[in-house]
């Protein structure tokens, strides 16, 4: 299983590097987690340069692809060749995710059309005006499709394509082993309350499991 997070220019580390660590927790062959960008380096919006691993033409072949969040995510949008390339994005075929201004990646590629969001409270104007709901929670899923709103909601998006793409024991350990100690049970718990009720598991999703 390939796990892609898509990484530019003023990404916010939170949001992508939390992801990284707890999605590279899960220990199984073939389990492969990808930072992707437009260039070869990235730099975060406090200066944080990180080399990207894959590009983003190979991102969008991986198992599951979380779009990361940042500062210049209205720029990326209005990026013709990023967005075009982007395009290549199917839910039919992939597990898509969004993580705060993430969601507007995937309210531009058309994606959201009938599905809810969440995002951060400064990306959800622009959402509303791409025309999808925002919702006043942390995660949301449907199918194929999740978002999650606030920096560290990163921890909810890690545990449900751990749990889609893997199995739920397996996001539960995942999440104990980043919990602070003394408050692992309530962590994981947490995060446990907000993914279940969206850990139904279609058709596509068995397709892409037996696929890995």
């Amino acid at each position: 299983m390939h796990i892609a997070i898509l990484t530019f220019d003023g990404y916010n580390e939170l949001d992508s590097l939390i992801a990284l660590g707890i999605l590279n927790r899960v220990r199984a062959p073939g389990w492969r987690v990808s930072i992707a960008g437009p260039t070869p380096r990235l730099r975060s919006m406090n200066g944080v340069t990180i080399d990207a691993m894959i590009d983003l033409d190979e991102a969008c072949t991986a198992d599951a692809v979380i779009v990361g969040s940042g500062k210049q995510t209205r720029e990326v949008v209005e990026d013709p060749a990023i967005m075009a390339t982007l395009g290549q994005l199917d839910p039919a075929r992939q597990l898509l995710a969004a993580q705060c201004s993430g969601a507007l990646v995937l309210a531009k590629l058309g994606l959201l059309a009938d599905v809810p969001a969440c995002t951060d409270v400064t990306t959800k104007p622009w959402v509303v005006a791409a025309g999808v709901e925002v919702l006043n929670q942390p995660f949301f899923a449907r199918g194929n499709l999740a978002t999650a709103g606030g920096c560290l909601a990163s921890t909810y998006l890690a545990t449900w394509t751990i749990a889609r793409l893997h199995s739920l024991e397996a996001a539960k350990e995942a999440m104990d082993y980043v919990a602070p100690v003394g408050e692992k049970d309530e962590y994981v718990a947490r995060a446990l309350l907000n993914v279940t009720p969206y850990l139904e598991l279609p058709a596509v999703s068995r397709e892409i499991q037996h696929a890995g």
